[in-house]
């Protein structure tokens, strides 16, 4: 027990006049004036912890909530289909047929991962994890989506090395399949990577469990590991502000995990629902305790005692109100009907899991709390948990966008003759964001749990649900700041399209929608417009496609002094498919089939990974993009794959056509022969645009020659532009990617000059 003497709520009304340190908490003039009027009084200090915490943009979502309705909003009735719940609880849960659902997330845990990138990013991946379980779910798999600074700037090295080291460490030891991902690097997220972390589980229809605090009586029950001083104010706060040019100014504890720990809180948790012992429950990770109770009374139907004393402490020495804000890791909250109290308790201690009765449920309709024999909280947690400040911050469009769109790659010199064409094709193949990942990916264990039917480097992950059945799901998630940079609304949109696209040639249908929303300051009008027209683009995106958004997550302050990081909306999308035996992979394995580009080539390589890397160029304005013409190639795909025609299906996107043969005679060591000039001819365009162009809704495909008739007359039927490109061709060390006319490439040197590029910055 903690021997500080914590302010009560009797000092709070008898000395008005105290001064507390708000600020420091991160709390405006205006909000504590707010919350002084909420109480009628000064809160005490654990009260101002609570709403600290709580309040912060992190917990809150202050600056995003207008903006965020709209996904609520812009729905159809085919949207809410398959939707079991939505926005609001810890994860989305999607039905995907024969009694089975999934639920998945991502969220980000960017500021902790540079102060700490081991310990950042491992507890993102437990917290996260944690999400799935307070669902009702066993937790199945795993991704990640990483952003880096420069690959050549030493402090890049740092922040990589422990990022994938936390992820790995934590997702390995959990025993979860990490299935994908994104890694890039660009020097705008020099001193603010991106840490987001997905995760997914599965669950029977009639094991959903939500989070609240509901029947008078009823036992608030923690459970896991014990609290300490780790992680104190740590998510909340810190990502709630932004560093200065120097490095970050708030430093509070970056919480520890202890991935062994939360393996044994899994199976527990899922002994407890199994065996109907619990009736709400709550995961704790940003603001902890603060978070834990005043949620889940809030979201039930009465109020709630909580005896603070009865915590399980690491450090004795902690005060209530660090009790209160810790981040410590592997923790749940439960609620226990007090007849299931000693069962509940049964199973616990056959897991070994710590657990204490904090209090109970109460017909008050205020969450009180004791320290030490004296009330130190005494509070509607609505205020707290739901009600808090919403800001509708200036906008302003930005006086620089203008001026970029206007500075087009169309200006840019391009290549004529074969010898050029071939040494920037390899450029692009090893540089930084196109280059071979499996330096890290192979820190990641794919297939652990036997289910897992597609991983690195194919365009989605896939895990089988169902062995009988072969039921299952894919995954996939994508995003690009440099579109977004140059329109956000189109940016956002994009992002959408690329994951839905990536899933369907999976040979799954899309069903359902995260994000994880990574931008720049909330108190920077230009970077509230670009959040603006990017949660518009999404929406309006997503309304088109009718596929709902079930959560995600806003990340602001990610930047550096007065930099800020592109702004960088990551859209996962979850499909489904009826049987993985179906599963289509992006690479071809065999010789001899035809290759087939679907979809049409524009000039289009404003924000392209040419522009970039062969240019150092970003301006103009990106890939126009038509969802209905998305939805066809993906209904195509799912179509053709459902009939068995396709060996391969390969979406086209950074680095165009170029990067997607490079990738596909890569992965299985098959060579290929190419011609062009029927691109050439048909779409109207030169040799540089046909090879990297980033025009949308485009794929290449293999179809075994016997079923040519009849996949061709499969796209004509359906009226989607099909092209015979190409055969695949050669095996083994002599195999070659030739493009027709142009140049000729040995797979072995795409090979070695793709896996070259991590290596030599980080091994």
């Amino acid at each position: 027990m903690s021997r500080h003497v914590a302010d009560t709520v009797a000092n709070a009304e008898a000395t008005p006049e105290k001064e507390q340190p708000f600020a420091a908490l991160g709390l405006k003039p205006d909000e504590y004036a707010k919350i002084r009027e909420i109480l009628g009084r000064r809160p005490t200090s654990g009260e101002l912890a609570m709403y600290s915490v709580m309040w912060s943009e992190h917990c809150s979502y202050k600056s995003s909530k207008i903006y965020l309705r709209q996904f609520g909003q812009k729905v159809t009735p085919k949207m809410r289909e398959r939707l079991m719940v939505g926005m609001g609880e810890n994860a989305g849960v999607v039905d995907i047929g024969e009694g089975w659902a999934v639920t998945f997330k991502v969220e980000s845990h960017n500021h902790p991962s540079y102060i700490e990138p081991f310990q950042g990013a491992a507890t993102g991946v437990g917290g996260i994890v944690r999400d799935i379980i307070s669902m009702g779910a066993r937790p199945v798999a795993v991704m990640d989506q990483l952003r880096f600074g420069a690959i050549d700037n030493p402090d890049t090295a740092r922040v990589v090395h422990g990022v994938v080291g936390g992820i790995s460490f934590y997702g390995n030891c959990l025993g979860l399949p990490n299935i994908g991902g994104e890694t890039y690097f660009d020097a705008v997220y020099q001193g603010n990577p991106l840490v987001n972390a997905l995760a997914v589980g599965v669950l029977r229809h009639e094991d959903l469990h939500l989070a609240n605090a509901s029947g008078v009586g009823n036992k608030i029950v923690l459970f896991g590991a014990r609290t300490g001083g780790d992680g104190i104010g740590g998510a909340s706060i810190l990502a709630s502000d932004s560093f200065d040019s120097t490095g970050p100014t708030k430093r509070p504890a970056v919480q520890v995990g202890d991935p062994f720990a939360e393996k044994v809180l899994i199976e527990c948790c899922l002994e407890l629902y199994a065996g109907g012992l619990v009736e709400g429950i709550q995961d704790l990770g940003a603001a902890g305790i603060s978070c834990a109770t005043s949620e889940l009374a809030s979201n039930g139907d009465g109020g709630m005692f909580v005896e603070l004393d009865n915590v399980l402490l690491r450090d004795p020495t902690l005060t209530a109100e660090e009790i209160l804000m810790s981040e410590s890791q592997e923790r749940m909250m439960a609620v226990v009907t007090p007849e299931k109290l000693d069962a509940f308790m049964a199973v616990v201690a056959k897991w070994d899991v710590e657990t204490s009765v904090l209090g109970e449920v109460t017909g008050t309709g205020r969450l009180v709390i004791h320290h030490g024999g004296e009330e130190i909280v005494n509070v509607d947690p609505r205020t707290v948990a739901i009600d808090g400040p919403v800001y509708e911050r200036p906008v302003a469009y930005p006086t620089w966008i203008d001026a970029l769109q206007a500075d087009s790659a169309s200006s840019l010199a391009r290549a004529t003759d074969g010898a050029a064409l071939r040494e920037q094709f390899l450029t692009l193949v090893a540089s930084p964001n196109l280059a071979d990942k499996s330096f890290i990916t192979d820190q990641y264990d794919y297939y652990v749990m036997g289910n897992t039917a597609l991983s690195f480097p194919d365009d989605a992950g896939m895990i089988r649900v169902d062995e009988e059945s072969g039921l299952g799901f894919a995954l996939a998630t994508d995003a690009n700041g440099r579109y977004c940079q140059l329109d956000p609304y189109e940016g956002a949109r994009l992002a959408l399209a690329e994951a839905f696209r990536n899933v369907s040639m999976s040979g799954a249908v899309p069903a359902a929608v995260t994000d994880c929303l990574n931008f720049g300051s909330p108190e920077n009008p230009e970077v509230m417009w670009q959040f603006q027209r990017a949660v518009e683009g999404l929406g309006d995106a997503c309304m088109q496609l009718e596929i709902p958004v079930t959560g995600g997550n806003v990340s602001f302050y990610n930047q550096t002094g007065d930099q800020p990081i592109h702004p960088t909306p990551v859209v996962g999308v979850l499909g489904i498919i009826d049987d993985v035996e179906r599963r289509v992979p992006s690479a071809w394995q065999d010789e001899g089939n035809n290759i087939y580009l679907l979809g049409v080539t524009s000039t289009e390589l404003d924000g392209s990974a040419w522009a970039g890397t062969i240019h150092g160029h970003l301006g103009g304005r990106p890939p126009q993009l038509n969802l209905e013409t998305e939805k066809k190639l993906a209904h195509l795909v799912q179509s053709a794959a459902l009939e068995g025609l396709l060996m391969s299906a390969h979406d086209l996107s950074d680095g165009g056509l170029a990067q997607a043969l490079a990738e596909s005679v890569a992965r299985f060591g098959v060579g290929a022969r190419v011609w062009l000039n029927d691109i050439l001819e048909r779409d109207g365009m030169d040799l540089t645009s046909a090879l990297f162009s980033e025009s949308t809704a485009r794929a290449i495909v293999t179809v075994p020659r016997e079923d040519d008739v009849k996949f061709v007359g499969l796209c004509e039927a359906r009226g989607y532009p099909v092209l015979r490109m190409g055969v695949t061709d050669g095996h083994g060390p002599e195999a070659t990617l030739t493009v027709q006319d142009v140049f000729t490439v040995p797979v072995a040197e795409i090979l070695e000059r793709s896996r070259a590029t991590l290596p030599h910055y980080f091994d």
